[in-house]
């Protein structure tokens, strides 16, 4: 017994058989003829396991539709049906070319619409723009709005743009560089917002139409001044603003804008790559270059736009737009307007971010 061999079952004496992954031919032998059904069920039953498991992996249609339906409320509010629907047709018909531009290519719905309703949650929840003065801007008739310029970009003249449409339900057409023209894509953009180019030519042409128009005289001289020149206006050029407001006999009203300095501090200028670019200046900001494209993102400043009284301009001559002294007395006197508003604000705000 002591010297008998130890033989492992089902191996029939040959070591490692039993690890076999199929059945022997006897074993085999045992299963009856119904064994083909039962492995059929079996497979239909591990199939249908599987997909119970998938449908639980996966997000039910009716929660779906629930989670698209509370997105579309977020978005667009509670009438977000309607609302949708009106966008609907609104780009059905503008497929189908069913709409208008005036002769300087601007187009009013596109601009509502889409324009102004992308700035408008910039102004409510970025900035909190404070208006004042609204009541200032007539409701009718032509009428010259001016402005200070700031902010490295001009983002001041799109708030302003969208100001002036909230709260005196007028478009602002806007006078702009001839660079905005020269640049692909911007250009579009901006005759489709209202913008033309700033001559004196269509100013009038505008102001004679009893449009609303927007001027910022300082120019590039304002949205390209350093950060230490803050709120301190520019020269307001050769006051071309108001001699066509002396021809077409319409009020000035000033407007000050006090928050668009801080959105991109402008520490720095690199002259010679803008000389190279074509460009005014390229700025340099405690963020731009450094953190790249995140550096674009203006700082969330506290603004206040104040429109002041209108400053007629239909009690002088018919020549009066001949006389330089004149223009240059009333330049003077719708600079220093804004300018003293400017100083009143800055003393009035707190601070610069709350």
């Amino acid at each position: 017994m002591g010297d008998a061999q130890i033989i492992p079952l089902g191996t029939r004496g040959k070591p490692g058989r039993g690890r076999r992954q199929t059945a022997s031919s006897a074993a085999r032998s045992l299963v009856d003829r119904g064994g083909d059904s039962a492995k059929d069920a079996a497979h239909a039953e591990v199939r249908a396991d599987r997909a119970d498991a998938t449908e639980r992996r996966g997000i039910p249609a009716a929660d779906l539709l629930d989670a698209v339906a509370g997105g579309a409320r977020e978005v667009l509010g509670a009438n977000w049906e309607r609302r949708l629907a009106e966008w609907v047709a609104l780009l059905r018909r503008r497929l189908a070319g069913d709409y208008q531009v005036d002769e300087f290519g601007f187009d009013p719905e596109l601009t509502a619409r889409l324009g102004l309703a992308i700035a408008r949650p910039l102004a409510e929840k970025w900035f909190r723009i404070e208006v004042r003065g609204a009541e200032n801007i007539p409701s009718e008739d032509g009428v010259l709005l001016v402005a200070n310029h700031s902010g490295t970009v001009p983002v001041d003249a799109i708030m302003t743009s969208l100001v002036v449409h909230d709260h005196a339900a007028r478009h602002l057409r806007m006078l702009a560089a001839d660079l905005v023209f020269t640049l692909p894509f911007v250009s579009e953009v901006a005759r489709k917002g209202g913008a033309t180019l700033a001559c004196s030519e269509d100013a009038e042409r505008l102001l004679r139409q009893g449009e609303l128009v927007g001027v910022w005289p300082e120019g590039f001289k304002g949205i390209g001044k350093p950060y230490s020149e803050r709120y301190k206006l520019q020269r307001f050029g050769r006051g071309g603003f108001v001699s066509a407001a002396m021809r077409t006999g319409v009020p000035i009203v000033p407007c000050s804008i006090v928050g668009a300095e801080e959105i991109y501090p402008m520490v720095g200028n690199v002259p010679a790559l803008a000389r190279l670019l074509g460009v005014p200046y390229i700025p340099i900001t405690p963020f731009f270059p450094l953190l790249g494209p995140l550096g674009l993102v203006p700082l969330p400043s506290k603004w206040i736009i104040e429109f002041g009284e209108p400053i007629r301009t239909d009690a002088y001559a018919q020549d009066a737009a001949d006389d330089p002294m004149l223009v240059f007395n009333v330049t003077d006197q719708v600079r220093e307007t804004i300018q003293q508003t400017l100083y009143n604000l800055l003393v009035e705000r707190r601070a610069v971010f709350f």
